[in-house]
């Protein structure tokens, strides 16, 4: 259970926060974590100092305190992700509190954050993505509607979406040319390329649609009209997998990762992907790198046979 901390120091959270919002355009439910992260350090360090933390006892910690909390975590079972994670959040904070409070912030940006083994994208072999976005439009549900999922998937896959961009494109942003300007995490913008066949998919889904498509209209929508959820592609996704035989890992998010694997292998640009996907960073994308290289291995494997 989270203590009870200053005044000063539960302002200068929610200060931090706000700034995160509207410099960085942080979603809520990462503010809400980053709160939380937050929250529950200065409470260790209260609990672990017997007072409270106030801005002053914040600008003066040390690396005790620092290592004591790493050992708090690691002690109530706490992932080396999660550690990571929380680590992370705590460091922002203490960026933007030093700015502002004129401390040297050195001994929370120096910690290192356990080591973990990053998990690789799960992608789908390209025979069966485009499984998927068949049997999405095959689906035994209104016309309609069985297009509407076909133009979402192939969306994620044809453009390499998240299901969140895909679902808020507007109607002021038909009809689909050959580029798509996509506001992503954070904010940020790019730009992406749209296939002919996603253009088609989305073509075929609007000449069907019921509702009237206004420009700040959602472009997919649900059975009666409102913004389509993404709880309901889940589903679609779900359904699919279990006719195809697909694995688990078979999930909407796994179309806009086999969107980037496919591209590398067929030689895209490592920062070109990058800029497609819109990660902010590069360490993020060269994770296909390593999934390329473990496909690679695969086939190495099963058609050349081992020695002795």
């Amino acid at each position: 259970m989270t203590l009870a901390i200053s005044p000063a120091a539960r302002d200068a959270l929610e200060g931090w926060l706000a700034a995160s919002r509207a410099l960085k355009g942080s979603a809520e439910n990462t503010l809400t974590a980053y709160r939380t992260d937050v929250l529950d350090f200065i409470s260790f360090l209260t609990l672990h100092h017997a007072a409270p933390q106030g801005l002053s006892p914040l600008a003066r910690i040390k690396t005790s305190d620092m290592r004591a909390w790493m050992a708090h975590l690691r002690g109530g079972g706490a992932s080396p992700r999660s550690m990571a994670r929380k680590l992370s959040a705590v460091k922002s904070f203490y960026r933007w509190l030093a700015e502002r409070e004129g401390f040297e912030p050195t001994v929370v940006l120096s910690t290192r954050a356990p080591k973990f083994q990053r998990k690789l994208p799960r992608p789908l072999a390209e025979d069966a993505a485009r499984a998927v976005i068949d049997s999405a439009r095959d689906q035994p549900v209104e016309g309609w509607i069985g297009a509407r999922d076909a133009a979402v998937i192939t969306l994620l896959y044809g453009c390499g979406l998240r299901i969140s961009e895909a679902l808020s494109l507007k109607g002021n942003d038909l009809p689909l040319g050959e580029t798509l300007r996509i506001t992503g995490k954070g904010g940020k913008e790019r730009i992406v390329p749209v296939l002919p066949a996603a253009r088609d998919a989305v073509e075929a889904y609007l000449r069907l649609c019921p509702y009237e498509m206004t420009p700040e209209a959602a472009v997919f929508r649900g059975a009666r009209g409102g913004a389509l959820n993404p709880r309901l592609i889940q589903k679609v996704a779900e359904r699919i997998r279990a006719q195809l035989g697909l694995p688990a890992t078979a999930t909407p998010h796994a179309m806009r990762h086999s969107f980037a694997t496919h591209l590398l292998a067929a030689g895209g640009d490592l920062r070109a992907i990058q800029e497609l996907l819109g990660h902010a960073s590069l360490s993020t994308t060269q994770a296909y790198t390593s999934v390329d290289q473990v496909q690679l291995m695969k086939v190495y494997e099963a058609t050349h046979p081992k020695a002795g």
